[in-house]
């Protein structure tokens, strides 16, 4: 295991979880995720890659919502965690990402190679 992998771990642990809205998937349009978590989801063609970005989608956006949930990025963990990320139903978790926690991810996500999802 990498370091980088290591701390995503790590982090995944820290990223309070809420419930989102049934059948919502705002926040799964194209996003970055770091190369170390892009090698652990399932493999996409070029043209489904294609596809989703012409939908604004994630190419791991299915019919039903996110077909890697358990597998997301961090990111996408990301997502309504934190006043700087909101979810735009206003879901929320009881208690906010620890703003130093935040501050870590970004770093790590700024230092590593990124790949469009």
């Amino acid at each position: 295991m990498t370091p980088n992998s290591q701390k995503i771990r790590f982090y995944r642990e820290r990223i309070p979880s809420f419930e989102c809205t049934p059948g919502c998937h705002d926040c799964c349009g194209p996003v970055t995720a770091s190369s170390e978590e892009v090698a652990q989801l399932p493999i996409k063609t070029d043209a489904e890659h294609d596809e989703a970005l012409a939908e604004l989608n994630c190419v791991y956006l299915g019919a039903n919502g996110c077909t890697v949930y358990h597998d997301r990025p961090l990111i996408c963990r990301l997502f309504g965690t934190t006043p700087n990320m909101p979810c735009p139903n206003k879901q929320k978790p009881e208690q906010m990402i620890d703003t130093k926690i935040e501050d870590k991810i970004h770093s790590l996500l700024r230092s590593t190679r990124q790949v469009l999802l």
